[in-house]
Parts: structure tokens; sequence; C-alpha cells
């Protein structure tokens, strides 16, 4: 079974209920979802959609966009899921640094403040970079990230990056942009890592793999993104599920 290790069950449009989207996911062979949080408000939601659906685990955060509502009562918030048995991570988690979101030094508090939180928690974390690389990867060095690592959501950039997130313990997700026409470095660079560091997502509703650009993504599409890792691989579909999977479960400390 595929490990779909981003998707995000509890903001799928109205028109697509989050356990019939999972159920048709399975019938295409995804057995396994990882639910990241976006904004503090959404946890309790997001908690209960993920225990609701067999196979669904939650990884609570602070998405950069969300670091204005990052404060003591979201930190008691958050520190109240980690005992709960459907909370294997947190996430996501990150800088971005793209027009419009909150100030670079508002981020990075957050952003520390959080990886303190999974290293004190022992959990990995999920995380989310844009136009932040260097700062991002600085950051975790500094806060002592490699105790936990995790998963680096939405991969896109250089081999030398990848290689620096490999060497603090995190694993590389790849999704619906590898498979776009024009696609270039990501595959490159897909091609080019261990096999151990390679994980799936659909990063449903968004960001949909082809032939699907430009409409709303569903989880059952991460099936699509599996067929374009395993043909960049030369993987058969076989061996694409069980690398994969097996890469997640490790990287999220999971026995499944």
């Amino acid at each position: 079974m595929l490990f779909d290790t981003h998707v995000h069950l509890d903001r799928l449009p109205a028109e697509l209920d989050p356990a019939s989207e999972a159920a048709q996911a399975r019938r295409e062979g995804i057995g396994h979802f990882l639910v990241p949080g976006v904004l503090p408000r959404d946890w309790h939601a997001l908690i209960s959609v993920v225990e609701s659906i067999p196979g669904a685990l939650a990884a609570p955060g602070v998405h950069p966009l969300a670091s204005v509502d990052w404060n003591p009562g979201a930190v008691a918030g958050l520190e109240a899921l980690l005992s709960l048995e459907s909370v294997v991570a947190i996430g996501e988690i990150g800088l971005d640094g793209t027009p419009g979101m909150p100030p670079a030094l508002e981020q990075e508090q957050a952003l520390r403040d959080l990886i303190r939180i999974a290293v004190a928690a022992g959990l990995p974390m999920v995380l989310h970079c844009r136009k932040a690389t260097g700062r991002l990867l600085e950051i975790l060095r500094q806060e002592g990230a490699a105790r936990v690592g995790g998963i680096w959501h939405g991969f896109s950039g250089s081999l030398e990056t990848a290689h620096a997130a490999i060497d603090l313990g995190f694993g590389l997700a790849f999704g619906g942009p590898l498979t776009w026409p024009g696609a270039r470095r990501a595959p490159q660079v897909l091609q080019a890592l261990p096999a151990e560091s390679i994980v799936l997502e659909s990063d449903a509703p968004d960001l949909p793999p082809a032939p699907y650009r430009g409409q709303v993504n569903r989880p059952c599409y991460l099936r699509l993104i599996a067929e374009q890792v395993g043909h960049l691989r030369h993987w058969t579909p076989e061996q694409t599920a069980r690398i994969t999977t097996a890469n997640a479960q490790r990287l999220l400390r999971l026995a499944l």
C-alpha cells in the first residue's frame, strides 16, 4: 500500500467527503495518510477527521502563513495534542518568503518554538519551505532538528539542498509537480537521490498531477505520482510502494 505523507483531508472542498475520498484512495492502493495542520484553530477538526478514517495520522502544526497565530494559547493547545495516539509528527512548519506572508522574524520565532517542541516530544517534523531554503537549513541546524528529522514536504530544491536535508535526517516528498510537462529539476534530483530518502505526497486538494493540473487535487491521484516516481527510478509498482512506504514509516518512526 502507498503512503501519502501530505494530504489535507480536513481541508478538501465541501463537495469532497474526506471519508469517501480516503476510501476511494484505498481502492487505488493508498492505505496510509499523514494529515498536516495549518491553522491552530483547525487542529481539533483535523484530529476529528483523522480519527474517523482508517490509516490516517495527524501532524498538527503551524504553517508559516499562520505564524501570527502562534501564541501561548496555541503552544498549550499543541502540547495537549501530543499525547494522542493519532499524532505522530509536528507539521507543517517552516519558512515562506513569498510576498504577502508574515514578517520573517515572526515566522522564524514560531519555527524555532515548534522545532523545540518537536525535539522535546521526540516527534519528527513536516517541513514547508518556499524561497527561504538557506535560512531554514540554518535554523534546523541551530535548533538540533537532526535529533528527530522528518519529511521535507513538496521538495523542489537542488541536489545540494536535498543532501543537506538528508544529512539532517529528513526525507524528501515528491508530489504533483513531478508529473507536470516541462518539469526538469525535480525529476533530475529524484533520479540522483538515495532510494531511502524518497517519499510520496498528493498535497490534495492542492497541486494535482498531470493531467489534472488546474483542477482540485484528490487523494487517489497519488497513484499517478507513484507511477512517475517508478518510471524515473526504473522501479516496478511493487518496488515503488514497498520502498516509499518503508521510508515514510521509518522517517515518521512508525510500526504499521
